[in-house]
């Protein structure tokens, strides 16, 4: 397939000073309006124009694709939408407005593995990695028939819209579970005298990176987890890692079915994080930044209530009142978790919401299912459609 500069298939754009146009506003695009995971623009601001920032030079019209300049390994790249017709950007994008080429069509390769990939590497500074207008305009685009490119990115457009709809379904499933929680516990007649967390579980730290073993002692390999695998009510298996340990230590350290693991710091929004652990592996052991929580019996508290109130957003306030905090950075001690005051709530309200919990948490993994597949196809016609590969077959069950 035959490849042209990107610099040759696009027009010129304008440039403006706000500040040259007092006594009015504008709406803003700077990089951090762009979410580079769905490539779309998030968030603009109206702003003063006696008040703009420097970098704001860049007006930009309907069916513009914005690639920043900066870190091209995150590729924050977005297409504008009709409603920011006039807006303007920061010269911290390269703006490409396509006229010899279709314009999703350009948008789907400035953010292939092809063009993220050849960016990153032309990318210099090593704090702050960054490529040129002048770099991103001199690289190689496939250039198939304009019929062609319409096919290609109508199909791209067809799965994406799919991926769309499916991160939309699981986002819904997640606020459905909070105004659950919130209804059914948040009403003073439900929730009775709180119980300090401590009365009710036993809370132990995990294991120590670089402690000292006695040479004579014998060890094994033994998963492990540790504070970027315990999200907000989720793990995260893809980034396990493994530690040498001693039986006394597994046995010590070892994980059971419904144990609470909380972290033990980070940013201070985050306090309160944990999950439950399900019995996701055979045997896993956790790290001393990790706090276990493990219910003493289950007649007056559920786990997934626990795991809801500690991270509730009373839960929350708590932990930033008790927390130690230093620049960015907030952490909790064992004896602040096990003064947690944890409100007592009927068992049965409790089981009720843990089957509503887990009825959604399954629902949730079927969109989960779903969507990764999604993904798989879409990065699939990707790959074979900038090769030439992509037939019309391939499309049939879109």
């Amino acid at each position: 397939m035959r490849s042209t500069p990107i610099g040759d298939l696009v027009g010129m754009t304008d440039t403006w000073n706000p500040r040259s146009h007092p006594g009015s506003t504008f709406d803003y695009i700077d990089i951090a309006a762009v979410d580079h995971h769905t490539k779309t623009i998030v968030s603009t601001s109206t702003t003063a124009t006696s008040g703009a920032p420097s970098r704001a030079r860049q007006l930009v019209a309907t069916g513009d694709v914005l690639v920043s300049t900066v870190r091209p390994n995150l590729n924050a790249v977005a297409s504008v939408p009709p409603e920011l017709d006039g807006a303007t950007a920061s010269t911290g994008f390269c703006v490409l407005r396509p006229k010899a080429i279709d314009n999703r069509y350009l948008f789907h390769w400035v953010r292939s593995p092809q063009f993220v990939s050849a960016m990153t590497r032309l990318a210099t500074g090593q704090s702050y990695p960054a490529v040129s207008d002048k770099i991103i305009k001199s690289s190689l685009v496939p250039t198939p028939t304009l019929s062609e490119q319409q096919r290609i990115a109508q199909a791209l457009d067809q799965v994406d819209l799919l991926r769309e709809k499916r991160r939309k379904s699981i986002a819904l499933l997640d606020d459905l579970a909070q105004s659950i929680f919130l209804d059914m516990f948040e009403a003073p007649d439900v929730v009775g005298e709180p119980i300090a967390l401590g009365a009710i579980a036993e809370i132990s730290s995990g294991i120590t990176k670089g402690r000292k073993v006695p040479p004579t002692a014998t060890t094994r390999t033994v998963p492990y987890l540790a504070v970027v695998n315990v999200q907000d009510k989720q793990l995260r298996l893809d980034t396990l890692k493994e530690i040498e340990a001693t039986e006394p230590e597994i046995d010590r350290y070892r994980l059971a079915k419904d144990d609470l693991l909380l972290t033990e710091g980070g940013d201070p929004d985050k306090l309160g994080r944990g999950t439950l652990w399900r019995n996701e592996l055979e045997e896993c052991i956790h790290q001393n930044h990790i706090f276990r929580v493990r219910l003493k019996d289950e007649l007056t508290f559920r786990p997934i209530y626990l795991n809801w109130a500690i991270s509730s957003e009373r839960g929350r306030r708590y932990f930033l009142r008790s927390a130690k905090q230093t620049t960015g950075i907030a952490s909790i001690n064992a004896t602040q978790l096990r003064n947690f005051p944890v409100p007592s709530a009927p068992i049965a309200t409790q089981q009720l919401f843990e089957d509503r919990i887990e009825a959604i948490a399954r629902c949730k993994r079927h969109h989960e299912t779903s969507l990764s597949r999604l993904d798989t196809l879409f990065f699939s016609i990707q790959s074979r459609a900038f090769r030439g590969e992509l037939w019309q077959d391939d499309l049939k069950d879109l």
